[in-house]
């Protein structure tokens, strides 16, 4: 699996990682068993949110990770309602004991509220001095809010921006991607595969990524998430259902694609205009 230094931390992480965002209806001894299956398989980046299952999903990698923690950079996210000064530690306070850890390697605002973020980066920051978070960043923000960040947190900060991005939703390439490349920002792509319209082997897109699948005995899926890492500072989070689709999305971890099957992608999924609001999930 390949590792890349995650932002401005010292940290090299899985370009490959997990994602837990579950419906409502997941198998929870199959979501452990994959989990568990995807660090075996080098999927040490693992993301959730208080928000999945209501803390259920936290207790859940909680679980999957025990006796494993220093293998694992485990990201949480705090909701928008909790990120006053006071409520983003006791939130992560709550996170912590529901994930069985004394730590964070990085915690972040799910998206922005009505809590004015000199408070809750404050709290990150205390969070940080206290030892509960190693680093912070934030998640569907858009040029602008990370710009409010900048000025209020100074460079090195924040140090991730998880947002929206598969084949067929690219607008964080117009302005967030190139601007979190110019302040060293890691870019986490989440639902990589998009909500149940991956491009299918009858698309003009679905053929354009089955041949180059072909070409590297590899699969569709495993070619979108190598697009969507190609840039040294991009990291994507897919979900699995089960170990098998774990291990088909830790083998994209080793992929490489050529420039010309890159321009291939990218002309078969056209970027598009850039939209007036960034478009979340």
């Amino acid at each position: 699996m390949e590792r890349r230094r995650f932002g401005p931390t010292k940290r090299d992480v899985s370009v490959i990682g997990q994602g837990t965002w579950y419906p409502d209806d997941y198998d929870r001894a199959a979501a452990l068993a994959t989990l568990r299956g995807g660090l075996d398989l080098g999927m040490t980046h693992i993301d959730t949110a208080e928000m999945y299952g209501a803390g259920a999903v936290e207790g859940l990698v909680g679980e999957a990770v025990a006796g494993r923690r220093a293998e694992v950079f485990l990201v949480s996210k705090v909701l928008p309602e909790n990120a006053s000064r006071t409520g983003t530690v006791i939130a992560c306070e709550r996170s912590l004991a529901r994930l069985r850890t004394d730590y964070l390697d990085c915690y972040l605002l799910h998206w922005r509220g009505g809590h004015p973020l000199e408070d809750t980066v404050a709290a990150f920051e205390a969070l940080r001095h206290a030892g509960k978070i190693l680093s912070w960043g934030v998640s569907n923000f858009d040029v602008p809010d990370l710009e409010d960040v900048l000025r209020i947190a100074g460079e090195g900060h924040p140090t991730c921006n998880q947002v929206l991005y598969h084949l067929r939703e690219r607008a964080v390439e117009h302005a967030v991607v190139p601007w979190c490349e110019k302040y060293g920002v890691a870019v986490v792509g989440y639902s990589p595969f998009g909500r149940g319209d991956f491009p299918g082997p009858d698309t003009v897109g679905g053929r354009v990524l089955g041949r180059i699948a072909a070409a590297h005995h590899a699969t569709p899926r495993q070619v979108a998430l190598r697009f969507l890492v190609r840039e040294p500072f991009e990291f994507t989070i897919p979900r699995a259902t089960n170990p098998r689709h774990a291990a088909e999305n830790a083998k994209a971890g080793d992929l490489r694609l050529t420039e010309a099957e890159v321009a291939k992608i990218d002309k078969a999924f056209p970027l598009g205009t850039r939209p007036r609001v960034l478009p979340t999930l």
